[in-house]
Formats: structure tokens, sequence, C-alpha cells
């Protein structure tokens, strides 16, 4: 493997948690996973990117720390836009989500670089269980522009489960693995049995984290400078970066303390004098800004547990996972629900970045000897938009006909019969959706594409045979074949949606290698970053304190039939 360890593998594999607040890099060594750490010994880095005025990529505590003086040249929570197209600013420049993922995932890889020597390097790389199809494939993306081969993409919670299970290969009991991190939520049910992880159900928030707690209290410490000032600090750019790195800082000591102070002489400035904030805050206020949220959390958790159909107390573990997770009130809950208090065997900001290496272990075969499988499922039901009639006799149009349903333990594939809707029709168009409403208009498009060629028919509707095949990656592939003449067309959704040209990938290429150029030195002065007095006068302003319905039957198929194969046996 190239690791000093005399494993199997061509090349190393390293395992990634990038995570929305902080991210880390792990890979195993002596059957054993490991963080590997920063040149500067950091076991786990913030998800920041900074440009600072040299035109310099800086990633890490030192970017994270210029969010406050520099918030127009700097990035973080970049994970909640993956999959999205549109841009993000960032210095003079605008990135794709997935272009500042890359640079993260780059200063990963120059870890692993000096680790394990220079050279090609696959990677394992998590995902919350409950990202779309496009975020997964945004986030593979990030990962071949960071130069990493990335052949496999496994959800959080499954990794943690995965750190937990290769130190309890004996057990046979379930485990409900909480993952509240910085910006998604997830949860998993999952049965060890002998060695074998199976996921049994996972649901969760995208959308729902610690960013969202930190948010809160910045709303709440506005509103007291607002009714004080009558200014809104939050219309201020440095102002709002100020406050979200102090309820931050305040959220996290407040694990720990009943109350903190909060000291801040300049938030804003109104009439060219200071603003400032001097007040404190109570555990107890936080967790009333954040119950709502939690709350949420954990009638989540009663879901995938019904999904499962098993109930808290068929749950011998409870394993939190995710920075989030310290929050007493979060534990106080799982406490109450489950019975239980849940167990921090893995640091909870390193238990996935850990769990990745192992399944990296397992893909080169390091692990091979532990026994440890790891079987997934499918976050979301995956299928057509169909016509069929109501109970009227009436057709209606955008019915979600579901392929896959949720949960449905992967790699698998699925084949539904459906017809053409009327007699007579010879092409149809194939729209694919990720959800789980009745409805398409209400559940995620995936892609679309046109099956022509059908023969026609005066006497009958016209069968045509749909698979599903959904992998590993948790990536899907859809082939449509028209059953009478064989005619097939088939589409990789990750390659027909993301990827649109090969020029627009190398595009991203040479954008980031030309960045990455230009990155800074770990030994370069510390101040040099702030550029002259020109340019820290533009920062800050001259005065120092001036910051500034009808059916389409051609598009449309009808009521579907039935499923013709089962899941597929073989695993990976």
């Amino acid at each position: 493997m190239g690791i000093k360890d005399n494993q199997p593998s061509f090349r190393p594999i390293v395992g990634i948690d990038l995570g929305t607040t902080n991210s880390a890099i792990a890979f195993v060594r002596r059957g054993k996973p490991e963080i590997i750490p920063s040149l500067r010994g950091e076991r786990i880095i913030p998800s920041v990117v900074l440009i600072d005025m040299q035109q310099k990529v800086v990633v890490g505590e030192d970017a994270r720390a210029s969010l406050v003086a520099m918030p127009e040249r700097t990035v973080s929570a970049v994970k909640r836009k993956m999959g999205s197209t549109e841009r993000v600013p960032i210095a003079d420049q605008e990135l794709l989500p997935e272009e500042i993922s890359a640079l993260i995932l780059k200063e990963l890889k120059s870890y692993a670089d000096a680790e394990l020597g220079e050279g090609e390097k696959e990677a394992v790389i998590t995902v919350p269980a409950y990202f779309t199809d496009e975020q997964r494939r945004a986030t593979k993306l990030a990962g071949e522009l960071a130069g990493f081969v990335v052949e496999r993409i496994i959800n959080e919670p499954t990794a943690a489960a995965l750190a937990y299970g290769l130190n309890h290969l004996d057990n046979d009991h379930h485990i409900f693995v909480y993952d509240l991190g910085g910006g998604t939520f997830d949860v998993s049910v999952c049965e060890l049995m002998s060695g074998i992880v199976e996921v049994k159900a996972s649901k969760g928030n995208r959308e729902l984290g610690g960013e969202d707690f930190d948010w809160r209290l910045v709303d709440w410490l506005a509103e007291q400078i607002e009714s004080e000032h009558g200014v809104d600090p939050r219309q201020d750019l440095r102002a709002r970066a100020l406050l979200k790195e102090e309820a931050e800082r305040v959220k996290k000591q407040l694990s720990f303390e009943e109350a903190v102070a909060v000291s801040l002489p300049v938030v804003t400035v109104v009439d060219n004098q200071p603003v400032g904030l001097n007040l404190t805050v109570t555990r107890a206020q936080f967790e009333s800004f954040i119950e709502k949220l939690l709350l949420e959390t954990m009638e989540i958790s009663r879901q995938v547990l019904a999904d499962a159909n098993l109930t808290a107390a068929d749950m011998d573990e409870v394993l939190l996972v995710g920075g989030s997770t310290r929050i007493p009130r979060v534990q106080a809950l799982l406490q109450e629900f489950f019975g239980k208090s849940a167990r921090i065997d893995v640091d909870p900001d390193e238990a996935v970045a850990l769990g990745a290496a192992v399944q990296a272990g397992i893909k080169s075969g390091a692990l091979t000897d532990s026994g440890l499988i790891v079987t997934d499922v499918a976050p979301f039901s995956m299928g057509l938009s169909v016509v069929q009639p109501d109970r009227h006799g009436h057709w209606q149009e955008g019915v979600f006909s579901v392929v896959i349903p949720r949960n449905t333990t992967i790699p698998t594939v699925r084949t539904n019969r459906y017809y053409t809707a009327y007699l007579g029709q010879t092409e149809v168009r194939i729209e694919i959706y990720q959800g789980e409403d009745d409805w398409v208009q209400n559940n995620h498009l995936l892609g679309k594409f046109i099956l022509s060629g059908i023969p026609v028919s005066k006497n009958d509707h016209e069968p045509i045979l749909v698979e599903f095949r959904y992998n590993l990656n948790g990536i899907l592939e859809v082939a449509a074949k028209v059953e009478a003449t064989g005619k097939e067309m088939s589409v990789t959704v990750q390659d027909a949606l993301k990827r649109d040209s090969e020029e627009e990938y190398e595009e991203s290429v040479r954008r980031l290698e030309s960045l990455w150029e230009n990155k800074d030195d770990e030994d370069e002065e510390e101040n040099e970053e702030w550029g002259d007095e020109e340019e820290i006068e533009e920062l800050f302003g001259q005065e120092g304190f001036d910051w500034d319905d009808e059916v389409d039957p051609d598009e449309f198929f009808g009521q579907a039939e039935t499923d013709v194969d089962d899941d597929e046996e073989d695993r990976d």
C-alpha cells in the first residue's frame, strides 16, 4: 500500500471526513485507524478557505482566524452549498462549492503526502446520510479536483459505526448512531453481528447542525444591540462575522459552564461611534434558543426507529458523533429517550474520519483479517414521474412511482415495467426523482431523457422496462428499454448532470492549480497576509471604525405494473 506496513494495495487509501465546520484525514497503520495530523500537529482543521491580499490560499485555522478581519475573502461552511451550481464569491473570484471543497481536500492531501510519501492516493470520503445524489456527486468531484482517486463515498453515521465496530467485533447488538455535526444531522440504526455492520435505516436533515445553533445565538445578540442602539449589526458584514465567531465560542463554553460573559467593545459603528456588547448568556437561555431544533432531531430519531421496525428499548448502544453532541441538553434528551447514557467510544470530532479509514482499510485489504463487513442503505426513495388514472378515471400527471424504496440495502438493481400512456405513442420522457412524496413536484429532480423508437401500436400499450442501478457510492444509473424491439437508452446520473463536459472539469483543475501555486507557506510571517497600510485602511475604513393540467401523453408513462428483478445479490 506504500505506507510502510506491507499492505497489499498498490497505492495508499485514506479516509476523509469533509465536514461543515472541521475536516480530518486518516489511514490504517498496523490494523488500526489513525488521524494524519497537519504539519503543525492539528488532528482536525477548520473547513475554512481564505484567499489573502497576496492571492495566496490559506486553509484551516489561519483562515478561520480571518473570518472577522476579511469576511469577503473567506469562506466557511461551504458543505451546505455542495450540489448547487451557484458560485461562491471569495476575494475577487467566484468559485463553485466543489472547487472550494477541493481546496480543503488539497490541504488534507498535503498532510497525507508528508506522512505517506508523494504520489497518487485513493480516498474514501464521507457524506451525510441524507445528502442528495447531486451533493454526493459534488463531493466526489471535489475529491477528484483535489487530486484523489475517489472510488468510494460512504455515509457519515455508517463510518462512525465502522470505527466502533472495529473494536467490538465479537459483539452482537443494535447500535443507534446520533450524528449532530456543524451543518448536518443524521441518525442510523445499525446491527452489529460477528463483525458485520448492517445499516437497517437512515434518516436526517442536511440543514440542521451546530451552525444553526450559532445563528440562533447571533440573532439574540444582535437583537440586544438593536433594542439598545437602534441598529441591526447583522447588516454589517464584519459585525455579522464577529457575532458569529463569538456565538461559537459561547456555545462551546456553555457545554462546560452554566454562564458565559460576552464582552465586545466594538461590534459595529453608529455615527462614527463604536457600539459594543456586554452581557451574560446562561446555558438555560441558549438551550431555549435551540430547543425546537433539538426536538426535531428526536422526532427524526423516532422515525428512523420506526423505519427499522425497532424501538428505543431494542438499542443496546447509543453512539454520539459530531461536535454538537457535547451540548448537555443533547445528551439529556437522548438519556431520557433511550433510558441509557450515550457512549463516546471514539472522539466525536474524529469518529467519522477514523471510520472512513476503516472502510479504506477494508477496501485496500489492510483489514482483511478483521473480518469486518459493512452494508448500507439508500437514504431516499428513487423513481419516475408517471401518469395514472384517479378513482374517477381522470388522468393525473406527475405521480411518483417508486423504483427503489428508501432504506433498501445497497448496491441494488431494480427493474419496473411501465406502459405507454396511449395507443400509437412513439416516445416517452423519463424523469428521475428522489424523495418521499406521492407527487414529483414535491420531490427532487435528478435528471431526464427521451426514449424514442417505440413501435407504433394500434391495439395495445407498449411495455417499457426501466432499470435503476444504485451503487455503494449512492450514485444512480438508469436504463430504459423498449421491450418489443430491445432498443435501450441509459444515463449515469453522475455524468449526465454534473460534469457537463471534460472542458469544464479541466478548467476547474487549471483554476485550482493556479490558486494552489500561490498557497501560503507554513513558515511565512503571520502578518504578511494583512498587506500594507493602504490595504488595511481599505478593509476597516480610513478612520479605523467605518467598515463599512393538462397531460401530454407523449411525455409520460402510464401506471407501473410490477417489479421484474430483485435486488442484486453481489456486494462490493
